[in-house]
């Protein structure tokens, strides 16, 4: 542990994040399309265009929410070692503890993906939350038998690693160093290793070779905290910290991605760096709102999402059809309003009812987790 840690308590601020993260992914998107065909307004618009992947190289907001959800879990990884080992947890009972999460998740990413079709060739098996699993996996061990000083060299040796191999490993027939989707040696490694179906066809966004910058995604979010247990460090001299971080990781991140472009599909390394920048701005904010100054009010609504993410994401597979449920209650009457305010007050209606879902649980104490 570092010196002047101590064990924390859960941060509200990262429920909170959490929460915001995964709204955009959970209607909030739907909701600004509809806002933007409702008033027509450039802020609409602009937000919007945001709201859509990269197909390739460059990067919008939508771009940050899973790597931003892999980087928050790092966050709890040392809050989290912490807090059992002064229970009295062996490393070795945290081993087992970290396996048996990351192969749940992994299990339950193949879930999501369709496995109970038994349609073995046309199964997905990649998946973002085998991502997920395996990146605070091995963020995890690493936290649990390296200091630091270690973790941070360890995560420089793999951003450069990777750079390294997708920049001097040749694809044959093709050569080395080519970052297209047909040439890159991340997804030649995809079509000749991973089984079933890809996402992309000649690669898939959450494959083998590009599951290994992710866990240095998780590693950033787990220096951050080790950061924010600092005893002998102020809030507010934290909550700074973290933004000057996060501006300098743009910074680097974009100079990197001259070389190395800021490709989410295949995780680049200038990709890691830009992603986890913009999630220390963004939790640095909400930890000086929420932790430092203590307004937590306004937040609520992303809490009831951030303290039960997985629920949220899982039902949305189709466990809970949420759309026939608006429209069973409200499909007449959507009709009769018609284009354009009948989308917005449907996606108003579909994050409302999952909203009220997971109040429902909130209340209730019921939390999804592994």
């Amino acid at each position: 542990m570092a010196h002047g840690a101590a064990p924390a308590g859960r941060l509200d601020s990262l429920d909170a994040l959490r929460g915001f993260d995964m709204l955009w992914i959970s209607g909030g998107d739907m909701l600004l399309s509809a806002l933007r065909d409702v008033t027509g307004w450039p802020i609409f618009h602009m937000l919007t265009e945001q709201m859509e992947h990269v197909p390739w190289e460059g990067f919008h907001f939508y771009d940050l929410i899973f790597p931003m959800f892999l980087f928050i879990s790092g966050v709890t990884i040392p809050l989290a070692v912490s807090r059992r080992r002064a229970r009295g947890e062996s490393s070795a009972s945290l081993f087992w503890r970290f396996t048996r999460r990351a192969l749940l998740l992994i299990a339950l990413g193949m879930m999501y993906n369709g496995f109970f079709n038994f349609d073995w060739p046309n199964t997905r098996y990649a998946s973002v939350l085998s991502r997920i699993g395996l990146g605070y996996y091995f963020a995890a061990l690493i936290v649990t038998h390296a200091s630091p000083k270690l973790q941070s060299i360890i995560t420089g040796v793999i951003l450069l690693g990777y750079w390294a191999i997708v920049a001097l490993v040749p694809v044959p027939g093709i050569g080395a160093g080519v970052i297209t989707p047909e040439g890159s040696i991340v997804g030649y490694v995809d079509r000749l290793l991973l089984p079933g179906k890809l996402w992309f066809t000649i690669y898939d966004p959450e494959g083998i070779l590009s599951t290994i910058p992710a866990v240095a995604t998780a590693l950033l979010g787990a220096l951050t905290g080790h950061l924010l247990m600092r005893t002998d460090v102020g809030q507010w001299r934290k909550a700074a910290l973290m933004a000057g971080a996060g501006v300098a990781l743009l910074l680097l991140g974009h100079v990197w991605g001259t070389v190395f472009p800021v490709i989410k599909n295949i995780w680049t390394s200038s990709f890691v760096l830009v992603t986890a920048g913009w999630s220390l701005i963004l939790l640095s904010a909400f930890y000086a709102i929420m932790d430092v100054i203590g307004w937590k009010k306004w937040a609520f609504v992303f809490i009831l999402i951030g303290v039960n993410p997985l629920t949220l994401y899982l039902t949305q597979a189709g466990i809970i059809n949420y759309d026939a449920t608006v429209n069973y209650f409200l499909g007449g009457l959507l009709r009769i309003i018609g284009a354009p305010w009948a989308l917005f007050w449907f996606a108003l209606a579909l994050l409302s009812l999952k909203l009220g879902f997971l109040y429902v649980l909130y209340r209730n104490k019921i939390f999804l987790r592994v």
